[in-house]
């Protein structure tokens, strides 16, 4: 039997975990000002004279307010002085005053009223606005018209703070990555022959809680045997039996801020050609963090996993047996965000990024191996944050 893998209940895993999240700390006011300061000194260098944060993880990063995007235009206006003016529906004034991080004043729109009209009543004649790039069209479009075309995409503006994250970043990611690999220890525990996913899963979520996560998992993914070749799932997935391979991806926030890790073992003894595989498997993961050095493309560690993949008989580029998605991407307030590592990706790695390490080897009609860490620039170079598997029999070192 795999080490840690069998031999306890659910009961028992989750009398054993323990809350690890009691000492995180929310982003302070001080840096989200800190940000703001840094977005009008991009934005003033790309000729605008103000943004327009639309409600989601663009307005939380900036600002501190936590808004769900939907039809009724809700955002933050930001100048070049890095003033932050809110604005929503009027009859919502009360509770986005309660969701304001960063306090400033709201301007509040009627039912009746278009709310473009009156983001654009802030703005001086001719203004230049520049338009957050997680906006939904109708709001590009309507601000856009609102304007007279003087608005435009705002993305490498607003994007590139989100890209380096700060100390404070790290510090609630590195404990909700730990926290997630202890959940993942337990998950592995509770297995047993005829274990349904949906069992697996259930556990997963409340383990998370248990550890001090509030909103339980974020994402689950329980694959076993040859459903572990589907990245992301099957519409029926099978239940555990002896010699399988067992793929768990999940992860759970403190803050806003995310872990996403993935571990892959066998539920019994492994054999010849799985043992090959999640060698090859952990042998990419290996080769893209050697390529992330401060100034590479994100597109040349994706190359490098990829030609360890091809040096093993698997591929070439995306062809299966071998590597169907990119090597990693992004993390933060979102699961995925940019940059991402991926052919394409031409930006150069920066002190602070933070990406996914996982160069999915998929064996169509057999299995797939996924090991997932996460690792992030220093100026000494690439950090995990979570050690990856060490072997095939003991996944969790």
């Amino acid at each position: 039997m795999t080490k840690g893998v069998g031999g306890s209940t659910a009961e028992a895993e989750l009398a054993r975990l323990k809350p690890m999240l009691g000492d995180c700390q929310p982003i302070s006011h001080d840096e989200h000002r800190n940000r703001l300061a840094g977005l009008a000194q991009r934005m003033v260098q790309a000729g605008l004279d103000a943004v327009w944060l639309d409600a989601g993880s663009n307005l939380t990063y900036y600002t501190g307010m936590k808004w769900r995007a939907s039809e009724r235009l809700v955002g933050a206006l930001v100048g070049a002085d890095a003033g932050v003016t809110y604005v929503g529906p009027a009859f919502e004034e009360g509770t986005l005053k309660l969701y304001m991080g960063v306090e400033a004043p709201l301007r509040g729109w009627e039912e009746h009223e278009s709310p473009y009209a009156c983001v654009a009543s802030l703005l001086a004649s001719g203004a230049k606005l520049g338009i957050d790039p997680a906006a939904p069209y109708f709001t590009i479009t309507g601000l856009s018209e609102a304007l007279n075309g003087s608005a435009s995409n705002a993305g490498d503006v607003v994007l590139f703070g989100r890209a380096r994250k700060s100390p404070a970043e790290l510090a609630l990611m590195q404990a909700t990555k730990t926290a997630t690999i202890e959940v993942h220890k337990a998950a592995a525990a509770i297995l047993r022959p005829g274990i349904t996913t949906a069992e697996v899963t259930e556990f997963i979520h409340a383990a998370h809680k248990k550890i001090g996560s509030p909103g339980g998992s974020t994402f689950c993914i329980v694959l076993f045997g040859p459903d572990t070749a589907f990245p992301h799932g099957v519409a029926r997935p099978k239940t555990l039996d002896e010699g399988d391979v067992v793929l768990i991806d999940t992860g759970c926030a403190m803050h806003g801020y995310q872990s996403d890790i993935t571990r892959t073992y066998v539920f019994g003894a492994p054999t010849a050609r799985q043992r090959e595989v999640w060698d090859a498997e952990k042998a990419c993961q290996i080769a893209a963090l050697e390529a992330a050095r401060l100034g590479q493309t994100c597109a040349s560690v994706d190359a490098a996993a990829r030609a360890e993949a091809e040096r093993r008989g698997f591929g070439p580029g995306y062809q299966l047996p071998g590597i169907p998605h990119r090597t990693g991407h992004g993390i933060g307030l979102d699961i995925h965000e940019a940059p991402y590592l991926v052919g394409g990706d031409e930006t150069p790695l920066d002190i602070g990024m933070c990406f996914s390490n996982e160069p999915m080897i998929c064996v169509p009609g057999e299995f797939g191996i996924r090991l997932e860490d996460h690792f992030y620039m220093t100026a000494e170079g690439p950090r995990w944050f979570t050690e990856p598997s060490k072997s095939i029999e003991d996944p969790f070192g």
